[in-house]
């Protein structure tokens, strides 16, 4: 798809009237005796995308069928566009929301035309007709409303999935790990291209994924769900370089926790003393998070780390160093930096001490 950002067609959906597309309050879900859902809060600003990223099972797309209307409230509150569409006695249906979905597996009929399929809610008017034209080129599909979905390819397809979802023009659209059908080439590309239509488009979106690097890169803002639970939702630089607990760490990046002891002077712990006090009394025991970038090392013939594994990337070299302690770390090393497996190095933190995280039963300090 060519040359989407520089599009100066006038956007395919209608500007929410309200300054918050999508506001949920202390939402509540069970199925049986299992709690899904347990007091998510959270807004999303008209023309902002909020991805949602969390392990397999943490309420994710039972958060997004909520919002859809599919699933009923055990408590809470559900607004779009200034509308209570869910909460108390209300359960405004499906179709009546303003939200559109876009499923993991598209969900195309397959014995209807491309057009058919986008303008499935639409009618057969002439205005309908105008529209599924004004979608399929806005999506990058010009001139294919008569090609068979079986004709498509996977990333055609989703494109496809995308233009319907709009068709009726919804206040929100919600998309539910769109890309797990792609390859990881394909997959990069797509997310790529539908990032820039639901920007040029001023669309109001919430994306859900269990990969992080998506979450990070689709999002305005970005939250993580554990046992569900929203962790914590912060702007992506944020959210990474500031997690607030110990479990954001650990699953946004490649992420290792060193133990340190608290003195006067900063941390001591196994890269040696880092001079960063967490307002905590001497002698405290935390645990630090290092990624790849935060941490180098120096072949040293007495170095008390050695070289555990290494993994060439093409434009690094990704090493799992062993600290006499028996943590394992990570290290990005430029392609050009070669060292084999077993060699003992000495190790450095190179990171800003300020920004580093550190954790004391689990939360930030």
């Amino acid at each position: 798809m060519a040359n989407l950002a520089e599009r100066d067609q006038a956007p395919p959906i209608t500007e929410p009237r309200h300054p918050f597309a999508l506001r949920c309050r202390g939402l509540h879900k069970r199925f049986g005796a299992e709690p899904i859902v347990r007091d998510v809060s959270f807004s999303v600003a008209a023309g902002d995308i909020l991805a949602l990223v969390g392990p397999s099972g943490c309420g994710k797309t039972t958060l997004l069928r909520l919002i859809a209307g599919f699933e009923r409230l055990d408590g809470g509150v559900i607004e779009v566009d200034g509308q209570v569409v869910a909460g108390d006695a209300a359960h405004t249906a499906p179709e009546r929301r303003r939200v559109g979905m876009v499923f993991q597996d598209y969900a195309i009929f397959p014995h209807l035309s491309v057009g058919q399929n986008v303008g499935f809610a639409l009618g057969k008017s002439q205005a309908a007709r105008t529209r599924v034209a004004e979608l399929l080129d806005f999506v990058g599909l010009p001139g294919r409303a008569n090609a068979m979905p079986h004709e498509l390819s996977g990333g055609e397809q989703q494109r496809v999935s995308l233009a319907r979802a709009l068709s009726t023009e919804p206040a929100v659209l919600l998309l539910d790990e769109p890309f797990s059908n792609l390859d990881a080439a394909r997959r990069s590309e797509v997310r790529g291209e539908v990032r820039t239509l639901l920007k040029s488009g001023g669309t109001t979106a919430v994306f859900v994924t269990h990969d992080q690097e998506e979450a990070l890169f689709l999002g305005d803002r970005v939250g993580v769900m554990r046992a569900g639970q929203l962790e914590q939702i912060d702007t992506p630089e944020a959210i990474f370089h500031r997690p607030q607990t110990r479990f954001v760490a650990d699953f946004l990046g490649h992420t290792a926790f060193v133990p340190g002891t608290t003195t006067a002077e900063g941390i001591n712990s196994p890269l040696g003393l880092i001079a960063r006090h967490p307002g905590l009394p001497d002698a405290a025991s935390v645990e630090i998070a290092v990624r790849p970038d935060d941490v180098t090392f120096t072949p040293d013939p007495d170095g008390a780390a050695r070289v555990l594994s290494r993994q060439f990337t093409g434009m690094a070299y990704i090493y799992r160093l062993a600290l006499p302690n028996g943590v394992v770390v990570p290290s990005w090393q430029p392609h050009e930096v070669s060292v084999v497996e077993g060699t003992a190095v000495a190790v450095h933190y190179r990171g800003d001490p300020a920004t580093l995280p550190c954790f004391y039963h689990d939360r930030a300090v």
